[in-house]
């Protein structure tokens, strides 16, 4: 018997592929462009109805199927492992794209530096510690990952940080991490980190500017909270 749920079976102007061909991408539907990368579905789920059924797991949000991981997508019946990385590969080249589009040489703003990591940290299910070294303008230098941890913390290795900002002759710098629990305010280990490392800064000449935690919608700067 035909398999009428299959895609193949469907009107041309129906199908995915065909219709990005000739209505273009942004005619399609988020479930329409995750069927296309997940290529086919099930016997009894098209490949657009697995697709649907992938979004609404994740509450039709696209942020949100962007933090799954390849484990939590072969959950779905029909997402084998190579399926469930190309879906995670695609996402994480928007993020990238997101990222290149959002290129500040220079900080003038706390929110100058949101933008920088906003994209690289947002949608992370684990802390991660960045830097961000400056010259005597405060353009930008360079961005570095120090570590990545759990849910809730991460591993500071301070040897590592001044490896960085001595190599890249940093006039200042800037600490960045992410909560990814959503609650904005700092920990006492952050406070902790924060004075240790600007404690240290002072001995080879370097100002710690600031400290920002961002989550998935708001950011937190020492600066403004006078903890610095």
């Amino acid at each position: 018997m035909k398999n009428t749920k299959s895609i193949k079976n469907w009107a041309d102007d129906d199908k995915p592929r065909e219709k990005l061909l000739t209505k273009g991408v942004s005619a399609l539907s988020n479930a329409e462009l995750v069927a296309i990368l997940i290529g086919s579905g099930t016997k009894d789920l098209s490949a657009v109805d697995l697709a649907k059924e992938i979004l609404n797991n994740a509450e039709n949000n696209i942020n949100i199927l962007g933090k799954k991981n390849v484990k939590e997508l072969t959950k779905h019946k029909g997402i084998g492992e190579a399926k469930a990385i190309t879906i995670v590969a695609a996402l994480e080249l928007g993020r990238r794209r997101k990222a290149d589009e959002n290129k500040i040489t220079k900080i003038t703003s706390s929110n100058d530096v949101y933008t920088l990591f906003f994209p690289l940290l947002s949608d992370l299910q684990h802390e991660e510690f960045w830097i961000l070294t400056l010259n005597r303008s405060n353009k930008v230098i360079n961005k570095h990952r120090i570590s990545q941890g759990g849910l809730s913390a991460t591993i500071i290795d301070n040897k590592l940080i001044f490896n960085f900002i001595l190599a890249d002759l940093a006039s200042s710098l800037i600490l960045c991490h992410n909560h990814p629990s959503g609650n904005i305010q700092p920990s006492e280990n952050d406070k902790q980190i924060t004075n240790k490392i600007k404690q240290a800064s002072k001995l080879f000449d370097i100002t710690l500017l600031d400290h920002i935690i961002i989550t998935q919608t708001k950011y937190f700067r020492f600066a403004d909270a006078n903890i610095l």
